[in-house]
């Protein structure tokens, strides 16, 4: 049985004012209401309908029209993943998040649905009775739900922008300048940042931090960083639990056709290969003697993430002091800007990728807004810098 909210559902783009219209789709009466619940107490969104099927999302999809789709995996009639394509195909700025519980299974599902078009994913807890896991979910489901939707909404106005009455003369425009949208503050755009020069030591090593939107960017850019990985160390974070980065460390493996697996407590960190920081625990850097070690850590989660980027970085310092090169790709929060930071102070650097090829540029753009950046890149030239850098370049 669906519920349907009152509410502006007229068929075409996405609005740009009033809440999120939200689409709950999962077989589960108590997940259906629990995120309902959850979705009632903001300010900012509304529930637009609780669905039990994929059949029934994809059949009244037009009537409903959502912003945002919540859509379980696992469910008769018609699964998530087979709905998925069909309400992209009736709907192609619909944000769908996939929710499924933590298997390989459908960690490998969730990776599939992010090729087919899914903005992102969220793991559910196999209880919602244990406090600590179902506030993880709520807190992480509302923030996806809250940023990849304004995402939307920003990109709506950019591609329609308001009509303006004619001038008598046309006003004269950078090249580099974007069209005007009301949502972000200037402060919040790539191009109106500055950038600091590059650091003058030679990078002896990768660090790579990401989140949303963070599977797909760093499959993407490990592919053309095959001469650094067999030269240098490559160490990423991304946020992701445990199973989901299981899986991606075999995709990145594939992507870039170099070793890549989750680290281990007490390995060796040496050129040739990908370390990835395993879900449920932050990655650190250690020192064994000579030798740089993985050191992982089960404390408290940092920038509401477990792993998270901020201890990978600061880490590091004591390892490679500035001899640090360090990538924050899309994400949202503001992890890895502090732990960029203190990279800059040794004499290291930091890119970030640029607001407009990032799902969410929360994470780069905190890094951009706090003046720590080197360069702020389109996802597509960021290897090819990390590249020339790493073979002498400078600047």
């Amino acid at each position: 049985m669906s519920v349907a909210f009152a509410g502006n559902s007229t068929t075409g783009t996405s609005r740009e004012t009033g809440p999120l219209r939200v689409m709950i789709v999962d077989d589960s009466v108590v997940i259906r209401g629990l995120i309902s619940r959850w979705i009632g107490a903001e300010h900012d969104m509304e529930v637009a309908a609780s669905l039990r099927t994929g059949l029934e999302a994809v059949n009244q999809l037009d009537r409903i029209n959502p912003d945002v789709a919540v859509l379980d995996i696992e469910m008769p009639e018609l699964d998530g993943l087979s709905a998925l394509p069909q309400l992209l195909a009736k709907k192609r700025d619909l944000v769908i998040i996939m929710a499924s519980t933590l298997t390989r299974r459908n960690a490998e599902i969730s990776f599939k649905a992010l090729s087919l078009g899914a903005a992102d994913y969220i793991p559910k807890p196999e209880s919602t009775r244990e406090a600590s896991a179902a506030d993880i979910f709520h807190h992480d489901l509302i923030q996806k739900i809250r940023h990849l939707g304004a995402r939307l909404r920003r990109k709506s106005a950019v591609a329609s922008p308001p009509l303006a009455p004619a001038s008598p003369a046309p006003v004269a425009r950078s090249p580099v300048a974007r069209p005007a949208a009301p949502a972000p503050a200037p402060a919040s755009s790539s191009g109106s940042v500055s950038t600091r020069p590059f650091s003058t030591q030679a990078p002896k090593v990768l660090l790579i931090g990401s989140s949303t939107g963070g599977p797909q960017a760093l499959m993407s850019l490990v592919t053309e960083l095959g001469a650094v990985i067999d030269r240098f160390p490559v160490l990423i974070t991304q946020h992701m639990p445990p199973t989901f980065t299981t899986i991606l460390a075999e995709h990145l493996a594939r992507s870039s056709r170099r070793p890549a697996a989750e680290a281990v407590d007490g390995e060796p960190v040496k050129p040739g290969r990908i370390y990835l920081a395993p879900g449920g625990k932050h990655m650190r850097v250690t020192r064994s003697g000579a030798d740089p070690v993985i050191a992982l850590d089960d404390g408290p989660a940092v920038n509401f993430c477990k792993p998270a980027v901020d201890p990978l970085f600061t880490s590091a310092i004591d390892v490679w002091h500035g001899n640090i090169l360090s990538v924050i790709l899309t994400g949202m929060g503001s992890d890895g800007m502090r732990g960029g930071k203190d990279i800059v102070a040794a004499g290291g650097s930091v890119i970030a990728q640029d607001e407009a090829s990032s799902v969410v540029w929360g994470m780069p753009g905190a890094a951009a807004n706090a003046g720590i950046c080197a360069a702020i890149l389109p996802l597509n030239q960021i290897g090819a810098k990390v590249n020339r850098l790493f073979a002498g370049d400078r600047s």
